[in-house]
């Protein structure tokens, strides 16, 4: 399977970054009370991981099958941005949660 290793890199920086940013208007919607918004952006961040992960994938296999994916300060960066998502998507589900429970509390004291 011969894979396109720019396009993928490029791939994996659109999906990666798409979720992060999704992953931060999680937590904004959750501040302003919108629990069911803030967990479809979630969803909708995970579905851009998945994206980005077919194309790391994809690079994976073709390395481990002998093609030179080769070293590149873009395929670092790439990796360093799909990183990056996954954190933020992670520490987005616990604002999330955070916020519900506060709201909540705010709700049960008023």
């Amino acid at each position: 399977m011969q894979v396109n290793h720019t396009e993928a890199t490029f791939q994996i920086i659109l999906h990666g970054g798409n979720a992060r940013s999704l992953a931060m208007e999680a937590i904004a919607l959750a501040k302003d009370k919108d629990m069911p918004g803030a967990r479809e952006v979630l969803r909708r961040a995970g579905e851009e991981l998945a994206k980005a992960h077919q194309h790391q994938t994809a690079l994976i296999q073709a390395e481990v099958a002998g093609e030179d994916v080769g070293l590149s300060m873009l395929l670092v960066h790439a990796q360093d941005h799909l990183m990056n998502a996954m954190t933020t998507r992670e520490l987005a589900n616990e604002f999330v949660e955070l916020y519900e429970r506060i709201h909540e509390s705010e709700e049960a004291g008023a």
